[in-house]
């Protein structure tokens, strides 16, 4: 296959993974973060460049000679950034890990979405679409439904986009907070209302190259910032994986009604799509229905899918580039991986950055990838950078002692007001 420049755009806990996956193949030449932080420094060289600057993107692959970009992150999909490469003669022949902007609508609209999957039968709750202009009808439609209540922004609103509410009348003040306040800016000049699935969600992952697709292993994350799931949603408060009730026949439910069918889909609307399809499902009695799409990894399920794949990503990423993973057979490691985010104290609201990251070490058997980082040139320090800071995985032959590895190595690590959940997979250790 010979040796590849690869070029990861991102800079989160998704994308120090993925570099740290990647930077383990034979077939790797030279491996660039842009931006980056600063885990990712530790297996490949930062560049600084925005992820939505196309134009610098394109230049520097071509300096580089860059055989593979691999988008991490859904913002640049959606913009367009596979199109703007495909259409730039100097650009075609570099292999681009993603949708274009047609198959990224999957992801930056969730009425696009919805619409795609009525169109394929594929199961998903109930739902109606309105604008500023029909708040009345909206009103109507929540009228009918059963508490709670599911209000999404249509748009990118960074997975803090949905909103939970319990009784009617605090459902009314979210929709027009979203639609007349405009609370999540242009993301919800549409908001999606949609009936509420009781039961319990997981993410499964696909990567596509445009006729076929390989399956990663599933996880389950923590959307909620308090123990119970309780508090405002985040980005995210841990993972894990493999998923106790996603066993093969109900894995076999979701490849045949699910994931199936949106290749199929999107094949027969003439989309083409080479990169990961993420669906956010919910378990409702045994049956799987689709809460989202993503098109990207999810993160911090990233964080937890990549250590528990034996093969070799970055060979997997190219015969995806090169329409050929339908007879890949992708070895997963049985052991669980648990990850535990450690975040600023005030997340999702209002946090401090540039707080000083103290780092002892890890218990062997322990992962530490980096989300919310940077370093400090002047003084060699490590500095907290956003709200999700670090994220600690464990692998383990259970569940429960993969998570104990994760809380005792999370005590080698300190910065000013740290925050993290104490109860990440112990929903399911029941299960």
């Amino acid at each position: 296959m010979g040796k590849y420049n690869v070029l990861i755009l991102g800079s989160g806990g998704r994308e120090h993974t993925l570099a740290w996956k990647i930077s383990q193949s034979d077939l790797l030449n030279e491996l660039f973060i842009a931006p980056g932080n600063a885990g990712t420094m530790e297996v490949g060289k930062n560049i600084e460049i925005n992820v939505n600057d196309f134009k610098a993107i394109a230049e520097f692959c071509i300096q580089r000679s860059i055989h593979l970009v691999l988008v991490g992150p859904e913002e640049p999909l959606v913009k367009g950034i596979c199109n703007y490469f495909e259409l730039e003669p100097s650009l075609s022949e570099i292999m681009i890990i993603g949708p274009g902007k047609e198959g990224a609508s999957l992801e930056g609209s969730k009425d696009f979405a919805k619409q795609f999957m009525n169109r394929h039968n594929i199961p998903t709750a109930s739902y109606g679409t309105f604008s500023r202009d029909t708040v009345d009808q909206a009103i109507l439609f929540l009228e009918k439904l059963n508490p709670p209540f599911v209000l999404k922004a249509d748009g990118l609103a960074a997975g803090k986009g949905v909103i939970i509410c319990e009784e009617l009348d605090s459902a009314i003040s979210g929709l027009k907070e979203m639609l007349l306040g405009k609370k999540f800016g242009a993301a919800s000049e549409l908001v999606v209302i949609e009936e509420f699935l009781k039961g319990i969600e997981l993410s499964v992952f696909a990567l596509l190259d445009g006729e076929s697709y390989v399956l990663l292993p599933e996880a389950k994350d923590y959307k909620r910032v308090g123990e119970g799931d309780t508090g405002p949603n985040t980005g995210g408060m841990g993972s894990v994986s493999p998923v106790p009730f996603a066993d093969k026949a109900f894995m076999k439910k979701v490849e045949d009604r699910i994931i199936a069918p949106t290749v199929r889909g999107l094949k027969s609307e003439g989309i083409k799509y080479c990169g990961f399809i993420f669906a956010g499902l919910m378990n409702v009695g045994g049956d799987p229905y689709v809460i989202e799409y993503n098109v990207r990894l999810g993160d911090p399920e990233t964080e937890v899918v990549l250590p528990r794949i034996k093969s070799d990503f970055l060979e997997l990423l190219i015969l995806a580039a090169k329409g050929k993973v339908s007879k890949y057979e992708i070895q997963i490691d049985d052991e669980v991986a648990a990850c535990v985010m450690l975040v600023s104290g005030g997340y999702p609201g209002d946090y401090e950055k540039g707080e000083e990251i103290m780092i002892k070490g890890s218990p062997e058997g322990s992962l530490l990838f980096h989300a919310g980082t940077t370093m400090d040139e002047s003084t060699n320090k490590i500095l907290t950078s956003g709200g999700r800071v670090l994220a600690v995985i464990s692998k383990g032959r259970t569940l429960s002692s993969a998570m104990e590895k994760s809380y005792l190595a999370i005590e080698q690590i300190h910065f000013d007001r740290m925050f993290f959940r104490r109860d990440i997979g112990m929903d399911l250790l029941s299960k």
